[in-house]
């Protein structure tokens, strides 16, 4: 991915987790250092597609219609990024949920929220 000055150099990726296959998440993540805010789940695309989003929360339609503002990841390079989202990542498809600031951990959504 040239051109993106990441949060996280390369070197500073562990291994917390595998098998989980890729994921999508936004520059507000990656590059701006940026909790996750919103995640959800969705049906996989294809084989090694996780099914998992991962929002910072405050991104607007033009931000996520410009393909260089986010990209595919490993979900270890994210669980990297935000360690709180590893207990979550066995939810199933149709799973969303959003960080609670006062809290400081993530909550469910209910389907209609």
């Amino acid at each position: 991915m040239p051109g993106k000055l990441f949060k996280l150099k390369a070197d500073e990726i562990v291994q917390v987790i595998s098998g989980y296959g890729g994921c999508l998440a936004t520059d507000r993540i990656t590059v701006d250092g940026a909790r996750v805010g919103y995640m959800y789940r969705e049906e996989p695309k294809h084989a090694v597609d996780s099914g998992w989003r991962f929002f910072a929360g405050d991104e607007d339609e033009a931000y996520m219609n410009d393909p260089g503002k986010h990209d595919v990841y490993d979900v270890n390079t994210i669980v990297n990024y935000d360690p709180g989202i590893l207990p979550f990542l066995d939810a199933p498809e149709g799973s969303r949920f959003e960080l609670d600031l006062e809290a400081g951990d993530y909550r469910m959504l209910a389907e209609d929220e």
